[in-house]
């Protein structure tokens, strides 16, 4: 329905639309007129959260993010939308319970999932976000409506379960969107002397960027954020700048790791700030991971895309799954250096 909306949408703004040739990614006609702003090679990035990941656990991670990129990538090879690429792409991995967002988020203090999540249109600027929301397995649907059905950026707790009910989004049990593990780690967090913050091994943000044929860019991230958080605590996630940015005219970001550090650097928009100075995707991630480490001691990960096409994937943490789809190649990793390489076709 969602898709529906949007492509109804997109149908007042152009006219009626047809894709001229075998691929997505060509010319369309609009209006009796030939575009040709369909010659970008789409490109998309995505993480699965930046921390330590237990080394018996490395596949799964790469499974899963090698199933969101793969997802996302098919979106924008069809001539999809770099929005809908990166929020297909996050459903992929908000529905995989390896990874800290939907279904596999950690519990608050009272055992709870609480969820935050954005999304951004490099277009335009519109962004939507949502916090601290309960009973939803993808609240990255949520924020898309968010954007595009209402006349706000972010709404919170009541207010989203709300709008959320008003949309037709069905509620998901709390319960069923706990697993073992986050379980596990909650309880041992409950105990006296315990380090909930210490403990977020393998726990971290997901999310996705993307240019698409037209060269327009998104941005889109969820979490269920840190292990035992106070009831209603909201992260970096949901904060524009923070958790992530897109703007055709530079880049897009999506950003993972201690939310309260990420946000005093607004570290999603840091990254972007450095770009327009001139540096490169790699430069500029770097940039912004160093100076939050050493102006407020916090450490995460970004992917970033710019307006060129060109990414990169970069943490200042010990690992953060990785992958993404340029020019037919996927690429992949989760240490410090790697980036294998396997053509889409073997890939697939």
């Amino acid at each position: 329905m969602q898709e529906e909306s949007s492509e109804r949408g997109r149908k007042r703004r152009n006219g009626a639309v047809k894709q001229v040739g075998i691929s997505g990614c060509m010319a369309r006609i609009g209006r009796g007129k030939i575009s040709h702003a369909g010659n970008m090679k789409p490109v998309i990035v995505v993480h699965g959260g930046a921390g330590k990941i237990v080394k018996e656990l490395d596949e799964t991670y790469r499974l899963g993010v090698k199933r969101a990129v793969l997802k996302g990538y098919d979106v924008l090879r069809q001539g999809g939308s770099a929005l809908t690429a990166v929020e297909e792409a996050v459903i992929v991995m908000e529905d995989e319970p390896i990874f800290n967002a939907g279904h596999g988020s950690v519990l608050n203090e009272k055992g709870y999932i609480e969820m935050d999540a954005i999304i951004m249109d490099g277009k335009n600027l519109d962004s939507g976000a949502v916090s601290a929301v309960r009973n939803i397995a993808n609240p990255i649907k949520l924020a898309r409506l968010v954007m595009e059905k209402t006349d706000h950026m972010l709404l919170t707790c009541e207010g989203a379960t709300l709008f959320a009910k008003a949309q037709g989004i069905p509620e998901t049990p709390n319960d069923t969107l706990i697993t073992e593990r986050s379980r596990k780690r909650w309880m041992k967090n409950l105990k006296e002397n315990s380090n909930p913050i210490a403990d977020q091994i393998g726990l971290g943000t997901v999310g996705a960027v993307a240019i698409d044929c037209e060269g327009n860019m998104a941005c889109a991230t969820s979490t269920g954020g840190l292990t035992n958080k106070m009831v209603g605590r909201v992260g970096d996630t949901a904060c524009i700048g923070s958790g992530g940015y897109a703007d055709n005219n530079v880049g897009a970001v999506s950003t993972t790791g201690h939310g309260e550090s990420i946000m005093k650097v607004i570290l999603a928009r840091l990254i972007l700030h450095y770009m327009e100075q001139g540096k490169s995707p790699e430069e500029a991630a770097d940039a912004g991971l160093n100076y939050m480490k050493s102006r407020v001691e916090g450490t995460g990960g970004a992917i970033i895309v710019n307006s060129s096409g060109d990414w990169t994937a970069k943490f200042s943490t010990n690992q953060m799954s990785w992958a993404a789809v340029k020019d037919d190649q996927l690429h992949i990793g989760i240490y410090h250096g790697e980036n294998n390489v396997i053509p889409l076709e073997k890939a697939l």
